[in-house]
C-alpha cells in the first residue's frame, strides 16, 4: 500500500511533467502512452530516474543486455531529491525491477554484462543501517547487489578489479561490501573482469554478433589511460604515483570507465563521472574528461558526466562529442550547474541543433538557473531509441512515480 506521503510525492513528480512550458514540447505529444517493446535490431538505452543515484540499462540490437551503473543514496538532505517511485524500496530495488520489466516485456531473462564506471557509492550502492544481508550472509543489499537479487547478472566488469589499490585502496565500507558482494558472484561462477582501456572487444555481442557488423562498444578509458585512436593502443595521462604526495593521488571520479557505441550512423557516450578539473591549471593531467572526449569523437548523444556538476562537461567535452541529444542523471540541487548548462547549449562552441534532457531538475535549481528553463524534460526516465540499422533515433520520457512506465513525451525522430 502507498503511503499518504508517497501519494502527495507521486502527485508532485507528475505535476512536475505536466508543468513542463509548452515551448519546451516542440515534438508531439506521444501516439502511445506505452513504450514499444523492444525488436531485434532496435537498440535501447534507458537512463533509469530513481532520484538516488546512477544507473542505465541498455538492450542492444542483438538481445545482448548491459547495466551501467547502479546507485544508491540513502538519507534525507535539503539538496537531495525525494526517492521515487518512494522510499518503501531502496533505489537498487526501483533499479532491479525497471529492467526486468523491460527484459520480460522483450522475452528476455537476465543482464549479460554489468559494467561500474567507478567506486563511488551513487553509482554502486552506498549502505543504508537497516540493509539486509545476503542470502550467504557475505554481504548487504543494495544498488547493484540489490539489482542481482531481482535480476541475474552473468558477468561483471570495474575499473580495479581484483585488487582495488589504486590510486589508494578502496576501504570504505559501501566499497568492501562491494568488493564481498563480487567474491560471492565469482564463487557461484559468475564471471568478473577489469575494465580494459582501447579494447573493443570486451563488450561485444554475445547472441548475434554476424548480424549487426555495424556495431561496436570501444573502451575509452579507464585509470587515467585513454585510447590513442590507433588499433587498441593507449596512453597514460596519470604521473606516476611514486612523484605524488598521497594527498595529490588522482581522485575516484577522473579514474572513471567511460565508452563508445556505435551501431551504423548512430553514436552514444557514456563516461560516468569523468571531470575537467585541473587543480585551477595546475595539473593538467586531471582533465580526463577531455581526454576521453577528444578519443571518442563525434556523437549522436551523450551521457554528461558527473551528473551536470560544475567540474565536468567543459568545453573540450563539448565540442568533441557535439552530440544532438545529451542526457543529464541528476538528483541534486546543484544537477546541472549554470556553467554546465551555458556550454551544453553553447552555439559558439559548435553550431549545430542539441536537445538537453534531465532526469530531474529541483525547484531550487529552477530559481537559480534561469537555462534549466530550456531542457526539454526534467522528470523521469529518458529511454533513446534507436531504429535498425542505426540511422535514426528517438527520445521517450517515462513517468517515474509509479511502475507503470507511461509515456509523457516524445521527440524525434532524430537523423544520426
Amino acid at each position: 500500500m502507498i503511503s499518504r506521503r508517497g501519494l502527495v510525492l507521486n502527485s508532485l513528480a507528475l505535476a512536475a511533467f505536466e508543468s513542463l512550458p509548452t515551448p519546451l514540447l516542440r515534438a508531439a505529444a506521444p501516439v502511445s502512452k506505452t513504450l514499444p517493446p523492444w525488436q531485434p535490431g532496435v537498440l535501447e538505452i534507458h537512463q533509469i530516474a530513481t532520484n538516488r543515484g546512477n544507473s542505465a540499462f541498455l538492450i542492444l540490437p542483438d538481445s545482448t543486455t548491459l547495466m551501467v551503473d547502479a546507485g544508491a543514496i540513502y538519507g534525507a538532505t535539503p539538496y537531495l531529491s525525494e526517492p521515487l517511485p518512494s522510499g518503501q524500496r531502496r533505489p537498487g530495488e526501483w533499479i532491479g525491477r525497471y529492467a526486468k520489466r523491460r527484459l520480460e516485456a522483450s522475452g528476455l531473462t537476465a543482464i549479460d554484462t554489468f559494467l561500474l564506471t567507478h567506486l563511488h557509492g551513487d553509482h554502486l550502492g552506498y549502505l543504508s543501517p537497516d540493509a539486509p544481508l545476503s542470502s550467504d550472509g557475505t554481504y548487504r543489499l543494495t544498488g547493484v547487489s540489490d539489482v542481482a537479487a531481482i535480476v541475474p547478472i552473468q558477468r561483471f566488469v570495474d575499473r580495479a578489479w581484483p585488487d582495488y589499490t589504486y590510486p589508494a585502496p578502496a576501504e570504505a565500507d559501501f566499497q568492501q561490501n562491494y568488493r564481498a558482494f563480487l567474491q560471492s558472484q565469482s564463487k557461484a561462477g559468475k564471471k568478473v573482469e577489469r575494465f580494459h582501456p582501447g579494447s573493443k572487444d570486451q563488450f561485444a555481442l554475445q547472441h548475434k554478433p554476424a548480424a549487426f557488423p555495424g556495431f561496436e562498444i570501444r573502451n575509452l578509458i579507464a585509470n587515467g589511460e585513454v585510447w590513442t585512436g590507433n588499433g587498441a593502443q593507449t596512453k597514460k595521462l596519470f604521473p606516476d604515483l611514486s612523484t605524488l604526495k598521497p594527498a595529490d593521488y588522482p581522485a575516484e571520479n577522473p579514474c572513471s570507465c567511460a565508452i563508445r557505441l556505435r551501431y551504423g550512423k548512430f553514436g552514444y557516450y557514456t563516461g560516468g563521472d569523468l571531470t575537467s578539473d585541473t587543480n585551477y591549471g595546475r595539473n593538467p593531467w586531471r582533465d580526463t574528461e577531455s581526454a576521453a572526449a577528444e578519443a571518442c569523437g563525434p556523437v549522436s548523444a551523450a551521457v554528461v558526466n558527473h551528473h551536470g556538476y560544475f567540474n565536468a562537461s567543459g568545453d573540450r567535452y563539448v565540442r568533441a562529442l557535439r552530440p544532438q541529444v545529451f542526457v543529464i542523471p541528476t538528483w541534486d540541487s546543484a544537477h546541472p550547474s549554470v556553467n554546465v548548462l551555458n556550454a551544453l547549449f553553447s552555439k559558439a562552441i559548435y553550431p549545430g541543433n542539441r536537445d538537453v534532457f534531465a532526469t530531474l531538475v529541483k525547484q531550487e535549481n529552477r530559481i537559480a538557473n534561469k537555462k534549466t528553463d530550456d531542457l526539454k524534460s526534467r522528470a523521469g526516465h529518458i529511454v533513446l531509441r534507436v531504429e535498425p540499422g542505426g540511422d535514426t533515433f528517438a527520445v521517450y520520457i517515462l513517468s517515474n512515480a509509479d511502475e507503470t512506465d507511461t509515456v509523457t513525451a516524445s521527440f524525434g525522430p532524430y537523423t544520426a
